[in-house]
C-alpha cells in the first residue's frame, strides 16, 4: 500500500491563495500551488499544498498575515485515492 499525506489550505479567494504563496516563500516553506481537490470543493479555486510537519508555521503566517482561509485539510493519498479530514 503506497501512502502520502499533506496539508491543503483553501481560500475565500484567488487573491488570498496568491498571497499565501508570497507569505510562504517569505518564511521559507517549501509547498506547492494545486486546485483546489474535488472532494473539498466542486467550485474553482487554489490551493497550497504542504507538509504536515509545517502545520503550525502555516496556520501562525495565516493568522498573522490576515489571509481569508476558507479551511485547512489533511491530505492522504493511499493507493492513488484522495482522503480528506477537515482541520480547521
Amino acid at each position: 500500500m503506497e501512502y502520502k499525506d499533506y496539508g491543503i489550505v483553501t481560500f475565500e479567494s484567488t487573491h488570498h491563495a496568491i498571497k499565501g504563496e508570497k507569505t510562504l516563500e517569505n518564511i521559507g516553506l517549501k509547498f506547492k500551488t494545486i486546485p483546489t481537490p474535488r472532494e473539498i470543493t466542486s467550485s474553482c479555486g487554489l490551493s497550497i499544498r504542504f507538509n504536515l510537519d509545517d502545520m503550525d508555521k502555516v496556520k501562525k503566517a495565516m493568522v498573522e498575515n490576515e489571509l481569508a482561509i476558507k479551511g485547512i485539510y489533511k491530505l492522504s493519498k493511499i493507493n492513488s485515492k484522495n482522503h480528506i479530514e477537515k482541520i480547521n
